[in-house]
């Protein structure tokens, strides 16, 4: 079984849209079944009623922790039989061969690409600076927790996520290299995301790109090549 994990805090306005292009990602999926689970985590709104009306199961926290959510998620997973996890946010929107591309790769674990669709929130060099600086090839060092896939074997041995307000991501990753896991740094799958400014998560996307770009015009370079997700 292939699982999905999907943190949510007050998505009410995106997570329609996310768990249907993750849906149909799933239909290409032809050999085994596809479960998705949304961790409704401190939701005042009605994140979990429209995650559950879409047929996707339900887990509900009140940790206001994004770390703790994709952790729980993904026990939920593991416990359910998955053999890979695939993990996004309820904010992005992922291609119809995300779930494949990732299982082709043949790797530990796969890190992804991410683009914008929409800059209307931010300064008009935003997104150009972004464009500017940003690896959106294979080979990238990019980590995103909007677009990671990982074996339960590798995400089990990396001790799982940790119960982080931010980079719970980057930590597993940096585990995963510290054990010489097989990873594939790869362009496709790329998904779309927010680049809302009102955050979810501390020091996430949407406060990297008002820490690290906003201030700064486009010509200015980035210190290094970490971009939060």
């Amino acid at each position: 079984m292939i699982g999905v994990c999907i943190p949510a805090h007050d998505e009410a306005a995106d997570i329609g849209a996310c768990l249907a292009s993750i849906q149909e990602a799933a239909r290409q999926v032809r050999d085994e079944p596809v479960r998705i689970v949304v961790v409704a985590d401190a939701c005042g709104d009605d994140t979990a009623a429209i995650a559950r009306a879409a047929g996707c199961d339900v887990l509900t926290l009140d940790a206001r922790c994004v770390g703790a959510a994709r952790a729980a998620g993904a026990e939920y997973l593991l416990a359910l039989g998955a053999r890979w996890m695939c993990c996004t946010d309820a904010d992005t929107r992922v291609p119809p061969d995300w779930i494949t591309v990732q299982l082709a790769c043949g790797s530990d674990a796969v890190c992804g690409t991410i683009g914008v669709d929409d800059w209307r929130e931010h300064p008009a060099h935003v997104a150009e600076a972004f464009y500017s600086h940003y690896q959106d090839r294979d080979g990238h060092r990019h980590i995103h927790g909007a677009n990671l896939g990982i074996s339960a074997a590798s995400y089990r041995l990396a001790g799982g996520f940790l119960s982080l307000v931010a980079h719970e991501d980057v930590r597993l990753v940096e585990m995963l290299l510290s054990q010489q896991a097989s990873i594939a740094w790869v362009r496709n799958p790329h998904v779309l995301t927010s680049a809302r400014r009102l955050a979810r998560a501390p020091a996430g996307f949407s406060h990297w790109l008002r820490e690290h770009l906003e201030a700064a015009p486009a010509s200015t370079p980035l210190a290094g090549a970490a971009v939060a997700g």
